[in-house]
């Protein structure tokens, strides 16, 4: 697993920042579309047609989308992009959710992936049907934001029937080095 943002800073994990032509932005904003369809109906306030938009090129081969130096999505290599959690703390509905118990919480915010009893124990909820292999936000029982975004190793049905071993990857989560950094300078 990279640790991808564990401990990241601007100085040390990114190389270059550019400018995105049209042509990039449709291509994002279709790819955002498609993996999370909910967010159609807010792509226009995220990634305006005429905003300010870059890609900022980060260490693990990792990119990160912008809006005027705002970080709202990462990608690594061509997998899927996943929102940052202050992009989904503004808009908190458009992707898959998944519940973890309370004792979950100090592990995630350690940067611990997700073990499958987390979700399944009192205080858990799988209530969205998810395959393996997709993007997701962590809430964790008894908060109001979400305290992660991972993939998911095991679809939701196979987290419930097997009940052990990694649910999901963690792969962004409050305090990390990419929640530090609020704007790029």
């Amino acid at each position: 697993k990279i640790e991808m943002f564990k401990r990241f800073s601007q100085d040390e994990n990114i190389s270059s920042i550019s400018q995105i032509k049209s042509s990039t932005q449709r291509g994002i904003r279709g790819c955002l579309i498609e993996q999370f369809p909910a967010i159609e109906a807010i792509i226009d306030d995220i990634l305006p047609k005429k905003g300010n938009i870059t890609v900022a090129k980060a260490s693990n081969k990792i990119s990160l989308i912008c809006r005027d130096n705002e970080i709202l999505f990462f990608q690594e290599r061509d997998g899927p992009i996943f929102p940052t959690l202050r992009l989904v703390h503004q808009y908190p509905d458009f992707m898959p959710k998944m519940q973890v118990d309370m004792g979950a919480i100090k592990f995630i915010l350690n940067g611990s992936n997700i073990m499958c009893p987390g979700f399944t124990s009192p205080g858990g909820k799988l209530e969205e049907e998810i395959e393996a292999g997709k993007p997701v936000c962590i809430m964790a029982e008894g908060k109001v934001h979400a305290l992660a975004v991972g993939i998911t190793l095991l679809s939701t049905e196979e987290i419930k029937t097997k009940n052990k071993g990694i649910g999901v990857d963690t792969l962004h989560f409050l305090g990390d080095g990419l929640w530090s950094i609020t704007k790029l300078e």
